[in-house]
């Protein structure tokens, strides 16, 4: 599978003293490609397509065993491939895992199972997008891959961490690793005392000032080996520290150039932090991909059982842009907070310029109009930014989702800030024949080189000509309305009508010519 790892290298990736392979009757050499936090109640859930890989977090020995003895009744396929559990030192957990065939992985107690959570999905999520790891320092570097090939050039055990110290990826650990790289791994702090002297010795100030690289010298009293450290900084803008990258000395010492490893490996973990920080959730992904933004098939109960929301019943599409020129994605928390407390089911996201909003179980569009006016109020005026915005509602079914979203598209396309909330229908005079000059603009056989020959003749003479048609033909040929709203004389009117009759070689009386010129007038 070109999207997964084997089950032996995703162990391999995680720190010796974080995981450890109990049983594996089937092997390590499963490709995975999924994981999943399970609590006690996700163990009575009936069968299902499951994460190849269950964190069981807050379960006993007997939820477990219990758990195997259902999971040995169902076909493979509803079973995961692997268990990862704190309560592993069990007989009977290892014999039912040999009867279901699921490698039994213990996990150490003091181990966040957030953090490990975040590390797995990491290293799945760098598989995913770059492919195996094919041990190049390259555009696609992932932070995990980063650490590996700086512990290979530095000679010693890295760790990379974020500007809290919470670690965001780390190299693989030998029998040299000491208690402060142990526990930072297993999200707990380090040392009390050591990070005192680490402060005081104005470490982690230095880490945050400079680009430098800080030999951290061994304590031997509290059994810390020595470190090299350098910030994490942001490359362009303002110079924020967004972590720093640890390298603890092992057996063999440092390599002789480790500085100048570090201070390359600075400026690529600032790109990767960076790209990371701004990359889309794949919940993001998901919520686009039910909209219809990220092209291809798209299995909708799939994505529904992933969003948690009904696979079924009706639904509701709000489209929102922009009055004016702003990011309008820094609106989208607030539009999410709005959403959330209308319906705590809704899903909102941005795509371009726009954020979409998504409220399944939606039987009528009464409801969600009034909220969308109320949201886009609350918000121009807590905010001073203008919004306007579509509703397409009811939708019959998740199925027509995306299409919803390009009827909320056609909407915001075709009208302006001066209805705040509308819908298709409301709008559809607009939408129309806004998609229909669009298709005429587009098209220069179908543009009429006569409407040039007007604006020529203005141009050359000074004249009202253009302006005085498209008053004429809004008014309905009515020439004294007309003449009232150009503030000229009906005869004057009727004048120009004339010649512009004889500029276009166009009889204004006949239906088909009107029609004709009012559309080209449009564009």
């Amino acid at each position: 599978m070109a999207n997964s790892m084997t089950l032996r290298s995703l162990l391999g990736s995680l720190h010796s003293a974080v995981v450890e392979l109990v049983v594996a009757p089937a092997g390590i050499d499963m490709a995975v490609g999924s994981v999943a936090l399970l609590d006690v109640d996700d163990l009575h859930l009936p069968p299902g397509a499951s994460a190849d890989l269950a964190l069981l977090v807050g379960v006993t020995e007997a939820d477990v065993v219990r758990w195997f003895d259902d999971l040995a009744l169902r076909p493979a396929a509803d079973r995961p491939l692997a268990v990862l559990t704190k309560v592993a030192d069990s007989a009977a957990l290892a014999h039912g895992a040999r009867e279901t065939g699921i490698a039994l992985v213990a996990v150490h107690r003091q181990t966040r199972w957030e953090l490990l959570l975040s590390m797995t999905r990491g290293v799945l999520d760098q598989v995913r997008s770059h492919g195996p790891d094919d041990g190049t320092f390259g555009a696609d570097t992932d932070l995990y891959e980063l650490a590996q090939t700086v512990a290979a050039l530095t000679k010693g055990m890295v760790s990379i961490e974020d500007e809290r110290s919470h670690v965001l990826a780390y190299s693989a650990s030998d029998d040299a690793a000491d208690e402060l790289r142990t526990l930072s791994i297993l999200g707990r702090e380090g040392p009390a005392d050591y990070l005192r002297r680490l402060h005081e010795r104005g470490v982690f100030d230095r880490l945050r000032r400079t680009d430098d690289v800080i030999d951290v010298p061994a304590d031997v009293e509290l059994g810390i080996r020595r470190r090299l450290a350098v910030g994490i900084r942001r490359i362009s803008g303002s110079p924020t520290t967004l972590g720093t990258i640890w390298v603890q000395e092992g057996v063999a010492s440092l390599a002789d150039d480790a500085d100048a490893v570090l201070r390359g490996a600075s400026a690529v973990a600032a790109r990767l932090i960076t790209r990371i920080a701004n990359a889309p959730t794949n919940e993001t992904l998901q919520i686009q991909r039910l909209l219809g933004a990220r092209g291809g098939g798209v299995d909708v109960p799939s994505l529904a059982s992933a969003l948690s929301i009904p696979t079924s019943g009706s639904a509701a599409v709000v489209g929102f842009a922009p009055c004016g020129e702003f990011e309008i994605a820094a609106l989208a928390p607030a539009i999410r907070l709005h959403a959330s407390a209308f319906r705590r089911d809704s899903l909102v996201t941005t795509i371009g310029e726009r954020i979409y909003a998504l409220f399944p179980g939606v039987a009528s569009g009464t409801g969600i109009s009034g909220w969308t006016a109320d949201a886009v109020g609350r918000i121009e005026t807590r905010t001073s930014l203008a919004l306007r915005a579509a509703v397409a509602a009811p939708v019959a079914d998740l199925d027509g989702v995306a299409v919803a979203r390009f009827e909320v598209d056609r909407v915001l396309d075709a009208t302006t800030g001066e209805v705040r909330v509308t819908t298709l229908e409301e709008s559809r005079t607009s939408v129309l024949l806004g998609e229909i000059l669009e298709l005429i603009g587009n098209h220069e056989q179908l543009r009429d080189p006569r409407i040039a020959d007007l604006d020529r003749y203005d141009a050359t003479n000074d004249s009202r000509m253009r302006e005085s048609l498209e008053t004429y033909l809004a008014c309905f040929g009515d020439v004294r309305s007309a003449a009232e709203r150009l503030h000229i004389h009906p005869n004057t009117l009727r004048y120009r009508i004339r010649r512009v009759e004889q500029i276009l070689d166009l009889d204004l009386t006949d239906p088909d010519a009107r029609l004709l010129v009012e559309i080209q007038l449009r564009m």
